[in-house]
């Protein structure tokens, strides 16, 4: 017997085109699960689609949605239900890194722009995921699992990064609240507050910063990708079901260094 079995589930993972993203689909794919990505780069989900057909297991499906827009999330929500016919787990999980100012530096537009992406994002993904779940509940079916991407930011301090981390602070905060409201319906709600890992938004970043991690960092390595797949399928599967509310770091001992 495979525990950790996801066929007939169905994720939606935001952001899910590249990076965290997209190493969580690959384990969702691979234990079954059928997952549609909701992301706003058309060539990025094109490449996606391709390299999760592949693998074989679950279904695939990709749409073009910004979740700064809320009627993009409401567009990508009807898609997937049309398609899939109904939502089980949703990892909110695209985010920006933010304006990278000093906080004497700080605009309202950046600071907007940040939190319209890493922290309304979710909640509005949230908002339209947990209506189709408690609608289930209600019908008989409850159950349901929230996941959103946080960072160690959310925790710790870092340079021209008040922003980012702010932003991170309040979905840890989501995380807690959805978690006590929404049991009632069998809905989970948890946070994984990543530390390093090489991404295309790490990739921009000064070279320098990558070495000071490295040696920060307890495991002296960055995040293993591999590693993410069976994290998600976890935080997925039914094996979590008595966790909830909690804000994990998943970051080689970083937090504690």
């Amino acid at each position: 017997m495979n525990l950790f079995d996801l066929s007939g589930r169905v994720a939606v993972i935001t952001g899910g085109n590249g990076g965290l993203g997209l190493g969580m689909a690959r384990g969702l794919v691979k234990a079954g699960a059928n997952v549609a990505i909701w992301a706003r780069n058309e060539a990025k989900n094109n490449a996606a689609f391709e390299e999760l057909s592949e693998i074989g297991g679950g279904r695939v499906l990709t749409q073009l949605c910004d979740v700064a827009r809320e009627s993009d999330i409401e567009e990508a929500m009807r898609v997937t239900l049309d398609v899939f016919g109904r939502v089980d787990i949703a990892f909110a999980n695209a985010g920006i890194s933010g304006a990278g100012t000093r906080i004497p530096d700080i605009t309202a537009e950046g600071w907007d722009a940040t939190f319209a992406v890493n922290t309304r994002g979710p909640a509005l993904v949230y908002k339209h995921v947990s209506r189709h779940m408690i609608e289930r509940a209600e019908n008989g079916d409850a159950g349901g699992k929230l996941i959103v991407t946080s960072s160690g930011q959310s925790i710790m301090g870092v340079n021209k990064s008040s922003d980012y981390a702010a932003s991170k602070a309040a979905v840890n905060g989501l995380t807690r609240g959805a978690a006590f409201e929404l049991a009632r319906y069998g809905i989970t709600a948890n946070a994984l507050l990543f530390g390093y890992y090489e991404t295309d938004i790490t990739a921009k970043a000064n070279p320098r910063f990558a070495e000071w991690m490295s040696q920060r960092i307890p495991l002296r390595r960055p995040g293993d990708h591999g590693g993410l797949e069976g994290l998600a399928v976890f935080f997925a599967s039914p094996h979590s079901d008595y966790i909830t509310g909690q804000c994990l770091p998943v970051d080689g001992g970083l937090s504690i260094s």
